[in-house]
């Protein structure tokens, strides 16, 4: 689908014109709402909206876990002009407060389960809190255990035509604030034009068609989800289905059976805990079976058979697994690679809507990205003697800036329109982009040597009884603080109790003894300047952003 108008409002009546009778937005569980349906329901809530006094330009946020509702809300307010915020739901209440008061947001949307973090929330400009569930209006004070007496719609079913609010491509559609791992979350503005192209460019990519089936597990306030997930789907008729519980592995796999996804988008941290805790046990079950493991044919064989069975478990009808927020485990990427599970990489920032490089699961390349999406540019910028420098994007998908912060602006967008990414990346001889890790993570070595933290945390990662780990610079030393699996750790050594010394002390040592071998592991595969001199043992896991991204800033002195 060609739209002749780059916005949200057009894309849904066209979707909703053109695919009227198929599935559009539901629950696994339940619904049958079809793209009428939705087109309805949206026009009811745009025409609530409007009686309640929001008008062209005023802000509009969302909290809430991902279901039909997220999709109605976003289009109803794109509608009539206004703006989205998305919050992401792993956001604290002050991080909340900070965001609605910097948005001045007029009104939020929030789901049953979050309503508790914005109860007692209070700004200078919002006015209502709207029950995403059923969208009833939350009087003021509202206790959060009543929340469930909440039943009755705010708003008739009035399916009255909207006036025309002439929206136009460059009207900013959403703000949405990042949850960066350097502690500073900023408001990006993206455009009606930046979303509606990005969606479209992205069939570029992986054809989607009406027969497509996408199962939703991300948040949809991460640009990812809702423009790849979202977006894209809706604009060539396809069937979008969420969960009405976390997604847990106990959730996803009856869920993946009944409707048998041909899409979903995923963070590494999803597929690479499944291979870290159901496929990579089997293979080092007993030292026999770890020592075929190692050898390489047998190895890719096993894997093959392991990939077939992961597919049955994934529906059994999956064509595009995609990956992107972080970089993959190389040990990881090798395994889905060799059982031929259809995974694919992409590469993109919130500030570029976010689609930039990217391949189907029949261009994959380990450790890749992917070639340049149709209708982007990308340079390598003051690239070194390894053609490796920091990555400018530049094209119709780059957001119009960050919110009320003009020199910060003017610092990431060059004045011909190239963003700067923050991002070291280079090309391969065949024109497909390789992304090496953050500018403001890489460390610089003793020598002036450019250190990539990310890569040696690929390899930590790998060892033995690891869960993540993160590294940095301290007093001129590199450090790895790991966080260790320590129940499974412990499982090893319960036979300990019975020998001389206690229990706590004989895991205490072994723990010591892990790190030792764990630093020798590492410095044998990095080069001399990424060597390890310490392992520090993280007893919590590391507090991440609402993406499952380490917040290093915490971390490093």
């Amino acid at each position: 689908m060609i739209l002749t108008k780059l916005t949200l409002p057009e894309l849904l009546r066209n979707s909703c014109s053109k695919f009227k009778d198929n599935l559009s937005l539901n629950f696994v569980q339940s619904g049958n709402r079809t793209y009428q349906d939705l087109y309805n329901e949206v026009l009811s809530l745009s025409n609530y909206l409007l009686k309640s006094g929001v008008q062209k330009g005023n802000k509009i946020a969302i909290l809430s876990a991902n279901m039909p509702h997220w999709g109605i809300t976003q289009f109803a307010i794109a509608s009539i002009g206004a703006i989205a915020v998305p919050i992401l739901p792993g956001f604290s209440t002050a991080e909340i407060e900070n965001i609605l008061q910097h948005s001045e947001a007029k009104m939020i949307f929030v789901s049953k389960l979050l309503y508790k973090l914005v109860a007692e929330i209070k700004t200078d400009f919002l006015e209502q809190k709207i029950l995403m569930n059923t969208f009833a209006r939350i009087p003021e004070n509202y206790p959060d255990e009543d929340i469930e007496q909440l039943q009755t719609p705010a708003f008739a079913s009035d399916t009255t035509p909207l006036p025309d609010f002439d929206i136009r491509e460059e009207d900013t559609a959403s703000i949405i604030y990042t949850s960066g791992t350097t502690g500073f979350s900023k408001g990006v503005e993206l455009t009606h034009k930046n979303l509606v192209w990005n969606a479209q460019q992205c069939c570029t990519i992986q054809h989607v068609g009406e027969s497509d089936r996408f199962l939703s597990i991300l948040p949809l306030a991460h640009t990812y989800e809702n423009t790849l997930g979202l977006l894209l789907p809706l604009m060539f008729g396809a069937r979008v289905f969420y969960l009405d519980r976390v997604p847990t592995p106990k959730l996803l796999v009856p869920a993946m059976q009944k409707i048998k996804p041909t899409v979903i988008l995923s963070v590494p941290l999803v597929i690479e805990k499944i291979y870290k805790t159901q496929i990579l046990p089997k293979f080092t079950s007993n030292r026999w079976v770890s020592a075929l493991y190692r050898l390489t044919l047998v190895r890719k064989f096993m894997n093959r058979l392991a990939g077939k069975k992961l597919m049955t478990t994934f529906g059994g009808k999956l064509l595009f697994f995609g990956i992107g927020g972080s970089k993959l485990d190389p040990t990881v990427e090798r395994f889905l690679h060799e059982a031929r599970f259809p995974y694919a990489i992409g590469y993109g920032l919130t500030e570029t809507s976010p689609m930039s490089a990217g391949s189907n699961p029949s261009q994959t390349f380990l450790q890749g990205v992917g070639p340049v999406m149709e209708g982007v540019q990308v340079q390598i910028h003051n690239a070194d003697e390894k053609g490796e420098g920091e990555i400018w994007i530049k094209g119709p998908h780059v957001m119009k800036g960050y919110y009320k912060k003009p020199e910060l602006t003017k610092e990431s967008i060059t004045p011909d329109g190239w963003f700067k990414s923050g991002d070291l990346g280079s090309f391969d001889k065949k024109g497909r982009l390789s992304i090496r890790g953050r500018i403001k993570t890489m460390i610089l070595g003793a020598s002036g040597e450019n250190i990539y933290p990310e890569e040696i945390e690929s390899i930590i990662n790998n060892f033995r009884f690891v869960n993540e780990s993160l590294v940095v610079e301290s007093k001129g030393k590199l450090v790895a603080m790991v966080h260790f699996n320590m129940e499974e750790l412990e499982k090893q050594y319960k036979k300990l109790k019975n020998q001389a010394g206690t229990y706590k002390n004989l895991v205490n040592d072994y723990i010591e003894e892990q790190k030792r071998e764990l630093r020798e592991y590492v410095n044998s595969r990095v080069n001399n300047f990424s060597k390890l001199q310490l392992v520090l043992v993280q007893s919590e896991p590391f507090e991440k952003t609402p993406t499952q991204k380490i917040k290093r800033f915490l971390y490093q002195k």
